[in-house]
């Protein structure tokens, strides 16, 4: 009995460690083009056009939050419980994507006068900041479906495909940006190198998903009734973290100027590469996480083993970063040479981002959520407090800043998964 145990034990560990090669190593293809296409824009833009370009980024994030607004977490919690019934899996990605398209027309019209504010108070022409209103609607749209979309695959762990159309959409995005920026070395063009491909890439992550669920399925009225109670609960907690999620560049873009925003999103390119981490865990571990069975003492388990391994992985990447500045610096170029110290500060900050993300993520999967009044106020706390400690108007004060939050909210997520899994 008990070599038959190990037996099994050993079966499942060369499983896992066979789905994470290939999917780490896909993962690293699709943020090494990334990472790749960022320092390029980086280097081929001015550092006012750069700033233009990362002001309109951070706009399309806050518009993909407003648009999605729980939504995704409310798919995926009720994708989890129909999963293996294709009618019914269908049905719940068509109601989806039918509130996606309602709540983006109240995304679009809360967003797009702030972004229009922050390019014309930055110092960018009419005709800049129109084109980059432009420029930025197909990227939008592709973000409406695809992240709605690859829950479907990533349920039913069909890794493979999905991964084969990121590195498609990736290398495209950077042929596109390498063709164009050589030539017209401007922020709306960057902009739109980077929407383009994400819209083909959708054809193809359209049949993929549909080979799991009915494409004929209509929304539910009952679906839609259970996706808007995390909504509900979400979305005030959404709109909050649409303006705090990217305070540091709302106080630079305000009281700063365009060579610190170029600063912090340059420095910001190299927090990119962390994003695999988080894709790696969203594809394999979260949907896992969420079918698992209820059973309290084992949830808590794989929770804590998830974020203990998270940890030392990110101390990791953190120490690196202390070791090694000048020559990570070298990869930005001249303008970017002398920032070591925020180097460090920004990927520290960014490193507490993504377990914070992933600890909400995995207490969300479960369909867990706290009322968002106890994540304003607590992150309201926080700002205050380092409003009053450090000078947030500097880059690294303001990185010093996300630092501080970040592990104030890393604290709050897990606190509130014990609680949550106590009481289920």
């Amino acid at each position: 009995m008990s070599v038959k145990l190990n037996s099994i034990q050993s079966d499942k560990l060369f499983a896992w460690a066979k789905l994470l090669a290939l999917t780490g190593s896909a993962q690293v293809v699709v943020q090494a083009i990334g990472f790749v296409s960022g320092i390029l824009i980086i280097r081929l833009l001015q550092p006012s056009e750069y700033a233009f370009y990362i002001l309109a980024n951070t706009i399309l994030g806050t518009m993909t939050v407003l648009a999605d607004g729980g939504i995704g977490t409310g798919v995926m919690a009720q994708g989890a419980a129909v999963w293996q019934d294709k009618q019914k899996l269908g049905s719940v990605l068509a109601t989806g994507i039918n509130l996606r398209k309602k709540f983006a027309i109240f995304s679009i019209l809360v967003s797009v006068p702030v972004l229009v504010y922050l390019l014309l108070h930055n110092g960018a022409s009419l005709f800049t900041t129109v084109m980059i209103c432009l420029a930025l609607i197909p990227a939008f749209y592709a973000g409406l479906w695809d992240s709605i979309l690859d829950i479907v695959p990533r349920l039913h762990q069909s890794v493979v495909p999905l991964q084969k159309n990121q590195v498609a959409v990736g290398i495209g995005r950077l042929a596109m940006q390498g063709l164009s920026l050589f030539v017209f070395p401007w922020a709306y063009i960057a902009i739109l190198a980077n929407g383009i491909p994400r819209l083909l890439g959708n054809i193809k992550l359209k049949k993929i998903a549909y080979e799991f669920a009915d494409a004929s399925a209509k929304p539910d009225p009952l679906v839609q009734t259970e996706i808007l109670k995390i909504v509900k609960r979400y979305m005030p907690g959404a709109i909050y973290f649409s303006l705090s999620g990217q305070i540091t560049l709302w106080l630079i873009s305000v009281f700063g100027n365009t060579t610190a925003i170029a600063q912090i999103g340059a420095l910001g390119r190299f927090s990119v590469i962390l994003t695999l981490v988080i894709t790696i865990t969203g594809t394999l571990i979260t949907p896992r996480f969420a079918r698992l069975e209820k059973n309290k003492k084992r949830i808590l388990k794989y929770y804590f083993q998830i974020l203990s391994g998270l940890f030392l992985l990110m101390a990791l990447i953190v120490g690196a970063t202390v070791l090694f500045p000048k020559q990570i610096l070298w990869i930005l170029g001249g303008n970017y040479k002398d920032l070591q110290f925020e180097l460090i500060l920004c990927i520290a900050g960014s490193c507490l981002g993504v377990l914070s993300d992933i600890a909400f993520s995995l207490l969300t999967s479960r369909g867990w959520m706290y009322h968002p009044l106890v994540y304003i106020g607590v992150n309201i706390l926080s700002i205050i407090f380092v409003a009053l400690s450090l000078d947030i108007t500097t880059v690294s004060g303001a990185l010093g800043m996300t630092i501080i939050v970040n592990t104030v909210l890393l604290l709050m997520n897990i606190v509130i998964f014990i609680r949550s899994n106590y009481k289920s």
